[in-house]
């Protein structure tokens, strides 16, 4: 082989092919190579590469300040990922607080500018401004605008947000509203400001997320909704003050609610509590003619503290969510049948059948079903399976080990 043929995980970083690089890393665990890896991806600007590197044991200790973008670079191109991947903890030392402030206030105001009009300036081009949205890292989007030969992301508020968490800086609830609610759900920037509100569980944002419910706008009402989730979810215990404030709310706004994105949502913020009222929210919306919203009923069913236990109504509407004519309902469904690990017959038979489903993914669901319930059966489901899909270990390897080791204990291995 030549000298001059690059490894194949570089080549598929600098190509930007996101699945070869998750299929390599899986199949080799040579560490340095991951190290150049990651060098590479921030010099090629792609950020979401370089999260997935530092996930897998990349070390960004390992790069010279010169072989990676500057901080003003990554935060110039407006993508979140790539800001957070300079900025990961193996190397965040190299920045001291004064830049981190200059970087604050260079993303505050692209922010403020708006990316458009700053590109604009920047480029003193009149030309139409193409735009289109990317996806910067793992989970979520931005917008990304092409003008004059340069392109830039939209990301500049949750830049702002991060560094200012960084910096210990705390804007009002209202700012981080408004940065959010500039974009959709899937924004980084949502989700920056949701998650940093969420965890302060004040009053201040307790007060901001009641009142967004009575919104005229879908997406405020949206936001309110995610945030008093992710206020349960946070919460040490469901019986924290604010936990049970949130799951009563969600509760009582899951019967008012026409908009399916947010119903869907405030469905969600029940999936971890026990009680009654909140099953009942739930199972009133079993059969919505939204697929997203059975997902989000079937998530939240059989959640009560006692996992074996599951009530008479929600366990006849799982044994119905698991024939779903929608494939995503179908593996939530199983998944929670499974988790009752109660050994409930019909309950294991409605899974096993899922086991000669067409779609891969379902049988996974179902092998790990089964096997919570101790079923047999799951384990020649797991050898009709295999090993996990290269380039889907992560998503596969967590259900069939499940199996797996089921098969152990009853083999006495």
């Amino acid at each position: 082989m030549s000298d001059s043929v690059e490894p194949p995980l570089i080549a598929a970083v600098r190509a930007g092919d996101m699945f070869v690089v998750k299929r390599l890393l899986e199949e080799d665990g040579d560490y340095d190579e991951r190290a150049t890896a990651f060098g590479v991806a921030v010099q090629a600007f792609r950020g979401g590469i370089a999260q997935l590197l530092l996930d897998r044991g990349a070390d960004a200790g390992q790069c010279a300040p010169d072989e990676l973008l500057s901080l003003r670079e990554a935060v110039d191109s407006g993508s979140p990922a790539l800001v957070e991947a300079l900025l990961d903890h193996g190397i965040r030392d190299r920045y001291p607080a004064s830049e981190l402030l200059e970087m604050r206030d260079l993303a505050r105001s692209w922010h403020e500018a708006g990316a458009e009009a700053e590109l604009r300036r920047r480029t003193g081009s009149r030309d139409e401004l193409v735009g289109t949205r990317v996806q910067d890292d793992e989970y979520y989007t931005v917008g990304e605008l092409t003008l004059g030969g340069m392109t830039v992301r939209d990301g500049h508020g949750a830049i702002l947000t991060h560094l200012e968490e960084l910096l210990g800086i705390s804007s009002s609830c209202e700012e981080l509203m408004a940065r959010a609610l500039d974009h959709d759900k899937d924004h980084k920037a949502w989700a920056r400001a949701t998650i940093l509100l969420a965890h302060r569980r004040d009053h201040e944002t307790w007060t901001a997320a009641t009142a967004l419910r009575a919104h005229t706008n879908p997406s405020h009402r949206l936001f309110g909704a995610e945030l008093m989730r992710l206020i349960e979810l946070f919460s040490d215990s469901n019986e924290d003050e604010l936990a049970v404030l949130a799951v009563d709310a969600l509760t009582d706004w899951s019967a008012e609610e026409t908009d399916i994105a947010v119903l869907t949502e405030v469905l969600y913020g029940l999936h971890s509590y026990a009680g009654p009222r909140a099953e009942a929210a739930l199972l009133a919306h079993a059969g919505h003619i939204d697929a997203g919203v059975r997902r989000a009923v079937a998530n939240g069913l059989g959640t009560r503290l006692e996992s074996t236990y599951l009530s008479d109504e929600a366990r006849e509407a799982l044994l119905a969510l698991t024939t779903d004519a929608d494939t995503d309902v179908r593996i939530v469904a199983c998944c929670k049948v499974g988790e009752t690990r109660n050994g409930d017959p019909a309950l294991a038979d409605v899974m096993a059948a899922l086991l000669h489903h067409p779609e891969r993914r379902v049988q996974v669901a179902a092998v790990y079903g089964l096997a919570l319930h101790d079923d047999e059966r799951c384990v020649e489901g797991a050898d009709r399976l295999g090993p996990p899909r290269p380039g889907y270990r992560d998503e596969e390897i967590g259900y069939l080990d499940v199996a797996w080791r089921y098969q152990w204990r009853r083999d006495g291995i």
